[in-house]
């Protein structure tokens, strides 16, 4: 069986709720086990460096510890949290060869704190990792019970499960085809358009939201243009943008969108027969009863 320390990460335990019920949903029909790491801290997001880069690796490194005091590997199903976690692990590591003294100074601040000592023994893996290279897609493709024939996914990667890390497994930084062959493997068509490795446009809505809502709009436009019936993300803050704001997006360009988003764990679990109603899939603003329909739910 395969166990992870779970880091579910923020957004997934608020805004995103229905990422939270559907990853939960899909390792118990896959027979995954999470173990959760609920004194975990917010990952930060990639703001604490902006103050401090010793704040976002101490911070990180006491997430990692967690994990490694039960002897198991991370797992994730927030890109923006695998990017910072898995760089600052890689970060870390490096530094564990080759400056013993910033390492050293991370781990004092733990042990102040009266945490576990960071070591680097663990690995970070995001939820798609975990599907497409120790579940196995082969192993994945056994469990469908309900292939999703038909129905056309646009992927929408976001920036940090691609460019987050100097080092990610199973994909390329600037043509991914994992995300895809989750599509192939649960009977799912998948879309391709230019918008599917950029950035969504989250990190800069605080302080330039009209620029942000374009970029949304450029990527939401163009998936709908090559025929995609929904997006597929794995990231909840891409969700945020793409689907919460939605309607915002098509008021400040113009558009006519109202294209549904999905979480990737809510599109396989639908492939392996869970009921929708377990997925929060009727949390989402835009609604995703054309994809329930097409697939004759």
């Amino acid at each position: 069986m395969l166990k992870y320390a779970y880091f579910p990460g923020c957004v997934a335990q608020g805004a995103c709720r229905e990422l939270y019920l559907s990853t939960n949903a899909l390792a118990n029909a896959l027979g995954i086990e999470l173990v959760e790491l609920k004194q975990a801290a917010c990952c930060g997001s990639g703001t604490y460096k902006e103050d401090s880069q010793l704040l976002e690796d101490t911070v990180n490194a006491r997430n990692l510890a967690l994990a490694e005091s039960l002897h198991l590997p991370m797992l994730t199903h927030c890109s923006t949290c695998q990017g910072v976690i898995g760089h600052v692990d890689e970060r870390l590591k490096a530094a564990q060869q080759n400056n013993p003294d910033y390492f050293n100074q991370v781990n004092n601040f733990l042990t102040q704190q009266k945490c576990h000592p960071y070591q680097g023994t663990t690995e970070v893996k995001h939820l798609l990792w975990v599907l497409v290279g120790d579940y196995g897609l082969e192993a994945l493709a056994a469990k469908v019970r309900r292939k999703l024939a038909g129905l056309n996914c646009a992927a929408f990667y976001g920036c940090y499960l691609l460019r987050g890390q100097d080092h990610i497994p199973y994909d390329h930084p600037v043509a991914p085809e994992s995300l895809e062959n989750v599509f192939v493997t649960v009977g799912a068509n998948p879309i391709y358009y230019s918008g599917r490795t950029q950035c969504c446009g989250w990190p800069i809505s605080s302080y330039a939201t009209t620029e942000a809502l374009q970029m949304a709009g450029k990527h939401l436009a163009e998936a709908i243009a090559a025929g995609a019936d929904c997006l597929v993300t794995p990231c909840p803050l891409c969700h945020l943008n793409l689907d919460s704001r939605q309607p915002e997006v098509a008021k400040v360009t113009k558009q006519k969108l109202n294209i549904p988003v999905l979480h990737l764990s809510q599109l396989v679990s639908l492939a392996l027969g869970i009921a929708p109603e377990k997925l929060g899939l009727d949390r989402h603003v835009v609604s995703t009863q054309p994809v329930l329909e097409k697939l004759g739910f």
